[in-house]
């Protein structure tokens, strides 16, 4: 009787190894799926971040330069050296300088865009009291739907 209980039961420890095999796998899948997943999200909140910071950080040098006016959005950004050499800079100077740290700064950590448009822009709103600039951040990144991630604010700064 021992015998034929061992002669059925046989094939079944094998089949019960493959079901477990396949179980295994696919829950290694799934783990897999979410590393992924986990990866991807890291990488986004570090991008967020940098923008929010970049835009921190020209909001801090317009509120120290708050007479340039609209020359933080006019300008196109230019080493004038305000900084690092105690040149004796006009706001202008010292407003293109603070562009041009800014766009170099966001190559640095932001990917650029495909397309070749501008990462960083700044408007600057006189008609509003105190007058204001819209400071805006783009970055290029793959979205589930297709638009390109940017952190925008807009900061009222008061001239004196």
């Amino acid at each position: 009787m021992n015998m034929t209980i061992l002669r059925k039961s046989k094939g079944f420890s094998l089949v019960e190894v493959l079901i477990a095999l396949v179980i295994m796998s696919v829950g290694m899948l799934g783990i897999a799926g979410l590393y992924v997943h986990s990866m991807q999200a890291g990488r986004t909140s570090m991008l967020r971040h940098h923008a929010v910071t970049l835009v921190g950080d020209i909001a801090d040098r317009i509120r120290a330069n708050p007479t340039a006016g609209a020359a933080y959005a006019a300008a196109a950004g230019a080493d004038n050296n305000c900084v690092a050499q105690n040149a004796n800079c006009n706001v202008a100077q010292m407003a293109a300088h603070d562009i041009f740290l800014w766009q170099a700064q966001a190559l640095e950590f932001l990917p650029p865009m495909a397309d070749g448009s501008q990462q960083v822009e700044v408007l600057f709103n006189a008609a509003t009291l105190p007058p204001s600039y819209t400071i805006t951040v783009r970055w290029d990144e793959p979205t589930p739907d297709g638009i390109q991630p940017q952190y925008s604010i807009t900061v009222p700064v008061n001239p004196f």
